[in-house]
């Protein structure tokens, strides 16, 4: 089925991305930070919804991570912009997610189905836990940082544990039969 609820809360969590900018850039930070907890809190439904009732789509695979990667992207961008994060952090996670989706598309190519590993779901909640301290910054510092940190080392974590795969699926991909 193409419209399922999962996919749905995905599609919502697309839509919350402009939302959370049009806050953030607003100096309305507390509805922002609202959004987020929101846009995380659809992540971990539309996952769990999807794998209990069987509902996991081609389109699903391809719009769950994508509505995260574009909050958080988003959210990092933001905090930036408001010298909230340092920018290394941006340029080490775009990198990252840049060869992620060059991986996925190979992935994607050979029909092979990527499921998200152990380290990126726990950087995905290091990220969140360190978004929502890192708007408590000026009261909850250096707690931000420390996740950031553990958060940034996770995904790494997690592109080499993928990067892994890509290797070995494009070695067993490229033996003469």
């Amino acid at each position: 089925m193409f419209l399922n609820l999962p996919n749905i809360l995905s599609f919502i969590r697309i839509a919350f991305v402009g939302v959370f900018i049009y806050f953030f850039s607003n100096d309305m930070l507390m509805w922002a930070l609202f959004i987020y907890v929101l846009a995380a809190f659809t992540d971990f439904l539309d996952g769990y919804i999807a794998r209990k009732y069987n509902l996991i789509t081609d389109l699903g695979k391809v719009l769950d991570p994508l509505a995260d990667k574009l909050m958080l992207i988003t959210a990092l961008i933001c905090l930036y912009s408001r010298d909230m994060l340092p920018l290394w952090v941006i340029v080490v996670i775009s990198i990252k997610e840049l060869l992620m989706i060059i991986i996925g598309i190979f992935f994607y190519s050979k029909n092979y189905i990527v499921y998200s590993k152990s380290f990126g779901k726990l950087a995905t909640v290091f990220f969140n836990i360190a978004i929502l301290l890192t708007f408590f910054k000026d009261k909850l510092y250096p707690y931000n940082e420390v996740f950031v940190y553990i958060a940034v080392a996770l995904a790494l974590l997690a592109m080499i544990q993928y990067g892994k795969d890509f290797v070995l699926t494009f070695k067993s991909s490229t033996k003469v039969k």
